[in-house]
Order: structure tokens, then sequence, then C-alpha cells
């Protein structure tokens, strides 16, 4: 006996692995951007030609894995990702958003070199003054901001970021690849975003951010402060750890 077409169960499967496919790729493409409605059941039902029950199954794993929200009466909703970082880990943010399956693309919004005031030696912790470059950068998952960079490099321990423009690398790699750090350190905290920072990250204003800043240390010299702040909805911070022995 055949349903809505489907006289047997391979062709079920096929068509369950067909829909999965066809609405993975529109919403990790960005083509179904986070909060677009996806298409009802008896649409698709009707879309595919086949059962109730093959849409349902692939609508249930497409919301176990993360990619939609299914909402009682109201249909099914495209979330947005959610990445995963390490807490203590000195990571790349292009590793974040391809593990997203989303493509990585990094834009250089702002450069100056300058003598540092009272605030740079603050958050470097630097004892005088002396020469820093203040970098503010965007990192995108597909079409979206991902994360808002604002970076302080002391010039002093990293001379040659002065004659780096960071146009097509972000600064984060270009200084793991050049500068050894022997210590870091990070602080987390939760805002809203003001003005600025919702026109940045395309978020409304007073959306509940992420905001992780790092400081690191080479041969026991300041290298770099970092902040970088994401929407808080877009991103989970993971730690593991053992007890201690004793």
């Amino acid at each position: 006996m055949s349903v809505a077409g489907i006289a047997d169960p391979e062709a079920a499967g096929s068509l369950h692995q067909r829909i999965l496919s066809d609405i993975s790729e529109k919403i990790l493409s960005g083509t179904w951007a986070p909060g677009y409605r996806v298409p009802f059941e008896h649409e698709l039902t009707e879309q595919y030609n086949c059962s109730r029950m093959t849409v349902n199954k692939a609508l249930s794993q497409l919301a176990k894995a993360g990619l939609i929200e299914r909402r009682r009466r109201s249909g099914s909703f495209v979330r947005r990702p959610r990445s995963q970082a390490a807490v203590l880990e000195i990571h790349d943010i292009r590793i974040e958003v391809e593990a997203l399956g989303l493509a990585y693309r990094y834009e250089r919004v702002a450069r100056h070199k300058r003598r540092s005031n009272a605030e740079d030696r603050s958050l470097l912790e630097l004892d005088e003054p002396g020469p820093v470059l203040a970098l503010e950068c965007l990192h995108f998952a597909g079409e979206r901001p991902f994360a808002h960079e604002q970076r302080l490099i002391n010039l002093a321990a990293v001379p040659e970021a002065a004659d780096e423009e960071f146009l097509d690398i972000a600064p984060g790699p270009w200084l793991i690849g050049r500068v050894p750090w022997s210590e870091a350190e990070h602080r987390i905290r939760a805002v809203g975003a003001d003005s600025g920072m919702a026109q940045a990250l395309d978020i409304d204003p007073g959306a509940p951010c992420l905001v992780v800043e790092r400081r690191t240390w080479g041969a026991e010299r300041p290298v770099t402060h970092v902040r970088f702040t994401y929407a808080a909805e877009s991103h989970t911070l993971v730690a593991r750890f053992r007890p201690s022995q004793g």
C-alpha cells in the first residue's frame, strides 16, 4: 500500500535525507536567516510528495541538531547557530565558525597606531607610556556578524605589528604565528548591547552579549589585550576539568 505516492521504505528514506539536505543547506548557507519560518509540515508534504511522518522525522532531526526550533501551533523556525569555545584555550574564531558549517569572513574596521594613553596602559598592564596598535575587527559567520573584536598590541613587544595592515589576516592568528605566549588571563562577563555594538552585531539595542577579555604575555612582557563581544544567543563557553588530587 502506497502512502502519498511513496511505495516503499527505501523511497521514504531517500526523501527523508533529501528534505534534511535541502533544509540544512538553506540554513547553513544563510538563505534562511535566523527567525525564518520553515514551511509547515503539510506544505513540505505537498512539496516532496511524501508522508507527513517522513517530514516530521526530518524536522525532528533538524531540531535535535539545533538548526531549527519547533514551536507548538506556530511552526518551525531557524535558530541562530550556537558556537562553543573552550574557556581556557586561545582559539581561532575561524575554527569556531567553520565548525558550524558556515563560511567565515573577516573585516578590519579600524587601525590606529599611537602612544599609549592611561586606559591602554591599564588594559595592557604597562608601567610607562609606549607605542601601541589599536584594532577594531568584525568576524562573520555566513552573512551575519559573529564577533566584534577590539584589540591592543604592545608594539614594544611586537614591533613588526606596526607595519602589518591586518587587512587579509586577523590579528589573533597573526600573533599566535609570531609571538610565543607564556601566560594568559581570561575575564568573562555579560553586558547589554549599546547602540554601537547593536549595529556592529546586527542585534537589538540592549540584547544580551557575552564579552570575553584576554590578556597575554610573552617572556614576561605584555603582548596584547583583546575584547571579543558575541551575541549571547550565538555563543557558549565550555570548561572541562577534573577534580584536584589531594
